[in-house]
């Protein structure tokens, strides 16, 4: 593992309105209108805090997210609930998830067909969510996708599909459809001219940031994040940025795999622009595997975030067991390879004498309370089980 410093922030840098505890509320007020709506568990897990050394370590659990085993849906449903509410011109806040699948709505609306690319559980929300619409969704996937999440998908009832491209190929694919067809595209990659989509995608991961808040035994002193582009990480980091402001802001890390880490580039380079990673990225962190960083991301993790770490696969795979094998009378955690990253480069930190100056220079210590965000549960059972049961990616 090897670590670089975010760009000093400026001394009058504040955090993003848009992603304020008011604005998250009611972000979380559309969520909570769905039936199957309800918080996700934040994990103390106390002995492993213990033989690390720390105060607390907290795993905020998101395989129990709306029955699709990750958090990534809240994202799409919240874009997609914008984008018909200022359609049909009328309040978000007047538009509940049983109003939004109603057939008047439908009949108001027409056929509309939304397309986005994916590893796996953001299609899959996107899928989800266009099905309880009655409308039809269009997914591309990229090279080397688990065939177990391309058949998620399609139970949603999408036409998806595996390409023979990289995932930011697969995005412009989409873009480009949706250009000539005039599809809706559902993205959370910015770029000049299409901000509003991906915002509304980064504020729908906000009601998880605001749940871990509202569950939080106490301040955290350090919050690990993995990214793929950085919208999940700069959902978090906002809001935590907004909720805990100045010298109270916990100390943010975001974490990425070694092949894929475009935001620790770009914070290595800390010369105003974006730096991404092009061609094959081969790692098991499919979720993870995005080579260009999202402006709109990256202009609040730039403000908020503290240190980029990047890490091998052998760090996911720890995070993996570990979690999935608790000791004395921790809960389990069922995490994936991208949910498990940010719980293996902790426990690595804290208990591998190798990392001991990273470790330092993370500001880590016995007072530490950390907090994870475990993203998905095990979305690819066969790569799961190769992991945990057969210890594939063992780590040193």
């Amino acid at each position: 593992m090897q670590a670089a410093d975010f760009p000093r922030r400026p001394d009058d840098w504040q955090a993003p309105a848009w992603l304020n505890e008011q604005a998250i509320q009611e972000v979380r007020q559309f969520h909570a209108s769905f039936p199957l709506y309800q918080k996700t568990p934040l994990r103390d897990l106390k002995y492993l805090a213990g033989l690390m050394g720390i105060r607390k370590f907290l795993v905020k659990d998101e395989s129990y997210r709306f029955g699709l085993n990750a958090f990534k849906v809240l994202g799409g449903s919240y874009a997609i609930g914008n984008y018909l509410a200022k359609k049909l011109g009328i309040p978000l806040k007047d538009l509940p998830y049983e109003r939004m699948i109603s057939d008047e709505i439908h009949r108001q609306l027409g056929e509309i067909t939304f397309i986005t690319a994916t590893d796996g559980n953001h299609g899959r929300g996107v899928a989800w969510t266009a099905n309880q619409l009655k409308q039809h969704a269009v997914v591309y996937m990229p090279k080397g996708t688990s065939p177990e999440r391309l058949e998620n998908i399609r139970k949603e009832g999408a036409e998806a599909s595996i390409t023979d491209l990289n995932y930011d190929d697969a995005v412009r694919k989409a873009a480009q459809e949706a250009r000539e067809k005039g599809w809706i595209l559902v993205q959370d990659t910015s770029w000049d001219g299409y901000e509003d989509i991906p915002r509304w995608i980064i504020q729908g991961y906000g009601t998880m940031a605001l749940e871990a808040y509202e569950q939080l035994p106490e301040r955290p002193t350090h919050i690990f994040l993995q990214a793929g582009v950085g919208s999940m990480a700069s959902a978090v980091s906002g809001f935590f940025a907004n909720v805990y402001p100045g010298e109270e802001k916990p100390v943010i890390v975001i974490v990425e795999p070694d092949q894929a880490d475009c935001i620790f580039r770009t914070a290595q380079a800390a010369d105003g622009r974006l730096h991404s990673v092009t061609g094959d990225m081969p790692t098991m962190m499919a979720g993870l595997a995005c080579g260009e960083p999202c402006r709109l991301g990256w202009d609040v993790l730039a403000g908020a975030a503290d240190y980029a770490l990047h890490c091998d696969d052998n760090i996911a795979a720890k995070g993996m067991r570990i979690l999935g094998a608790p000791v004395g009378d921790d809960p389990r955690v069922i995490s994936g390879e991208s949910g498990a990253v940010t719980s293996g480069a902790v426990v690595s930190l804290l208990m591998n004498e190798q990392y001991e100056k990273l470790k330092e220079k993370l500001h880590l210590d016995r007072d530490s309370v950390i907090l994870c965000f475990s993203t998905e549960g095990a979305t690819d059972i066969l790569n799961y089980r190769r992991v945990v049961w057969d210890g594939e990616h063992a780590s040193l």
